[in-house]
């Protein structure tokens, strides 16, 4: 079986790097992290509108380009190499996947469109206080209230939802637990009743919200498919973003391996390069053996979507777990090979040391995927 990447793959690949080249580099990763939004809004109208990666995976029906999920993870782990600050991940991995699985025929139509231009951002408000990404950890509720439901509730770390445009939230009906009673409502941004604060993070280059939601008033038609029973398709694009989550933390762990080699070349120690001292031989030998196992994993997953096979969940926790630990250990690897400078501003390990860390709690930790697995195993 060959797994090389296609011809069609590669040109992806190596276009998307010559845009990431000249609009994410240090000085722009810097300014978009002071920025009100986040991101640098020209830059994501080049993506959105002349690029269309946002279109990537969405189906043709819906104005999308119609290509696989391995092709979305090719894209992914190159933005994740440049540590793009874009509302992609949130409008793509989020949003569109938790539409595509748990949206109705015309929600899709309605909805997708504006995604795959690259008009509308959007994201998923999910986690609450206690940080889990279970059904369980749902307590936002949704009242049905004549023609209409009535939404209550508080949601943390949502990616980007201090400014997306749409913002698509998960509640339960009262006096439900578990996995039934959830439901997905789509609000748009401006809709009363939602207000949203940026949180105070340790890494700048993703910006988390706070979304507090008293007595939303919304209609029937704001919850996507059916009511009560979301948790499903749901629980698939929770499956599906922590695996394009995995690629970008491979790219940011491949990036990490390039600048600890680089610098081990040209830094002088004792009248030679660090890198031809044994020590830092073996710790870069076992960055990139971190690296390699974590893209294998990462791929493996991003064929079990295409393939729509069964054990898509198993897959995504393997990899979210593996790549999860892959990138923070280069990461702490890549500074220590840098040595002091490593953590100084004008440097980058620091960045993506701070992206490895927050990255690696994010969509679940690599303790609670290997417990579900365990778990699916009857361990």
């Amino acid at each position: 079986m060959d797994f090389r990447f296609s011809e069609e793959q590669q040109a992806l690949v190596e276009s998307a790097r010559d845009f990431l080249a000249s609009h994410s580099g240090p000085e722009e990763i810097r300014a978009a992290m002071t920025s009100e939004l986040g991101y640098d809004k020209a830059v994501w109208q080049q993506i959105g509108t002349e690029l269309g990666w946002p279109s990537v995976h969405i189906p043709e029906a819906y104005g999308g380009l119609g290509l696989g999920y391995v092709d979305l993870v090719v894209l992914i782990e190159t933005m994740g190499e440049a540590l793009l600050c874009s509302p992609f991940f949130a409008t793509v991995a989020l949003a569109a996947n938790a539409i595509l699985s748990v949206g109705s025929e015309e929600q899709k139509q309605h909805w997708l469109p504006p995604i795959a231009e690259g008009r509308t951002t959007a994201t998923l408000a999910f986690s609450e206080r206690s940080g889990r990404w279970d059904a369980s950890a749902i307590e936002a509720t949704a009242r049905s209230d004549g023609d209409g439901f009535v939404l209550d509730g508080e949601k943390r770390w949502v990616v980007d939802g201090h400014s997306a445009d749409l913002l698509l939230v998960a509640a339960r009906q009262p006096g439900t637990s578990g996995e039934s009673g959830i439901c997905l409502f789509a609000l748009p941004a401006d809709t009363t009743g939602v207000d949203r604060r940026v949180l105070p993070t340790m890494d700048q280059t993703r910006r988390l919200a706070e979304v507090r939601l008293t007595n939303v008033r919304v209609g029937r038609d704001a919850c996507l498919g059916e009511c009560g029973g979301a948790w499903p398709g749901l629980a698939r694009a929770l499956d599906l973003a922590a695996i394009a989550l995995a690629a970008e933390q491979v790219g940011g762990a491949q990036r990490c391996l390039d600048m600890a080699v680089a610098y081990a070349k040209e830094r002088q120690q004792f009248g030679r390069p660090i890198g031809s001292f044994q020590a830092i031989k073996h710790k870069a030998a076992d960055m990139f053996v971190a690296v390699e196992s974590a893209r294998s994993a990462l791929y493996y997953a991003a064929c079990i979507v295409d393939d729509q096979s069964d054990d898509l969940g198993a897959n995504a926790s393997l990899a979210k777990a593996w790549c999860s630990e892959a990138y923070f250990r280069c990461a702490a690897d890549n500074i220590q090979i840098h040595g002091g400078v490593g953590f100084t501003w004008e440097y980058d390990p620091h960045l993506h040391f701070k992206r490895a860390r927050a990255s690696e709690s994010w969509l679940g930790t690599p303790a609670d995927h290997r417990e579900r697995v365990a778990k699916g195993l009857g361990l």
